[in-house]
């Protein structure tokens, strides 16, 4: 498989549904990645679940990310994933919110290294397409766990790494320790993706300079911003105009409505509009007209009444967006893919 660029979007739940990676491969991301799907979702066919595993041909290459804590169910939740169309099967080993962890997944799996060990060999064997596994450094504040457990996630078959060097109970605060990512290239011979605090061109060269890592994964920093990913790769800092953000927003919410359905889409868009017209882009009264009206229509009509010009920067982007089928899985309910 091969990968375009050394930018990678971050998988992030909440954020990562197809109309933000989409956006992400358009403006640059060689790898984009859904939001980490649930296994036991997958093994009860809930039909939430099973819908994060939609497919677009525009999407390619695609990592979907999935969390669990048990080996047989994890095997089997990826070879869903395989079969959905995704390029690349993530192990998510890095979540640190409590949900997931406290149910064995996620983060906690670092300190259960034969456990994590044992996933990542059962997965390998279960799919044909790269198996990557996504981890925090450890638990705890200081911890190097990070180090023990890469050399053996890649021993029982994991192809890649990516790093977020923050421990669990960080969460996002303080900074991400790269020294620590640098020891794991030298410890490991697969690919390892360095990821956190990568929010500029200048940060993502120093972070590959010194850490001889093989590429950046950026997730917050494109919230919002897919501009980001552009001055990142090319060296753009030139911010986006009005009637392009507005443009790039109401394509993102005709999609997301597309893939969610009006109801979801009407609540999850919410928290896009703060990030698409924040930065100073836009008043903040303005960003809190849009989350009191009731309709994406309503939000669409009065983002053109203000900005009129951005219809025909859409219009343009359209255009040059290609027509693409989706990989639909024949035994999942129907109802997932009209956003039911």
């Amino acid at each position: 498989m091969e990968v375009p660029s050394r930018l990678v979007l971050a998988p992030m739940a909440g954020v990562s549904v197809q109309a933000f990676r989409r956006q992400g491969r358009r403006f640059g991301a060689g790898l984009v990645c859904s939001e980490m799907v649930s296994c036991a979702g997958i093994e009860h066919g809930n039909e939430r679940t099973l819908g994060y595993l939609r497919v677009g041909a525009d999407e390619h290459p695609l990592a979907i990310q999935i969390f669990g804590s048990e080996p047989r169910v994890m095997a089997d939740a990826a070879k869903l994933v395989a079969a959905a169309g995704a390029d690349i099967v993530d192990i998510n080993f890095g979540c640190p919110v409590r949900k997931v962890t406290k149910t064995g997944a996620g983060a906690t799996l670092l300190e259960q290294p034969d456990r994590a060990a044992a996933i990542v060999d059962a997965v390998a064997r279960a799919v044909d397409i790269p198996v990557s596994v996504k981890m925090r450094r450890g638990l705890e504040n200081g911890s190097r766990m990070c180090l023990e457990v890469g050399p053996r996630l890649v021993a029982a078959g994991a192809q890649s790494l990516t790093l977020h060097p923050r421990s669990a109970r960080q969460m996002y605060t303080g900074e991400a320790d790269h020294t620590l990512t640098a020891e794991l290239v030298d410890l490991v011979d697969v690919p390892v993706i360095a990821s956190g605090d990568i929010t500029s061109r200048a940060r993502a060269q120093a972070v590959l300079a010194t850490t001889g890592a093989a590429a950046v994964m950026v997730g917050r920093a494109a919230q919002g911003n897919p501009w980001v990913l552009r001055e990142i790769l090319e060296g753009d800092a030139n911010e986006p105009s009005r009637e392009e953000v507005v443009a790039e927003l109401v394509l993102f919410m005709r999609e997301t409505v597309r893939e969610l359905g009006e109801r979801r889409a009407t609540g999850f868009l919410k928290k896009f509009y703060g990030w698409f017209l924040g930065r100073g882009r836009f008043p903040r009264p303005f960003k809190q007209e849009l989350v009191c009206l009731g309709t994406t229509a309503d939000v669409e009509a009065h983002l053109f009444e203000t900005v009129p010009g951005a219809r025909f920067v859409l219009a343009r982007i359209e255009q040059e967006q290609p027509k693409v089928d989706e990989v639909l899985l024949e035994d999942m309910p129907i109802s997932i893919y009209g956003g039911g």
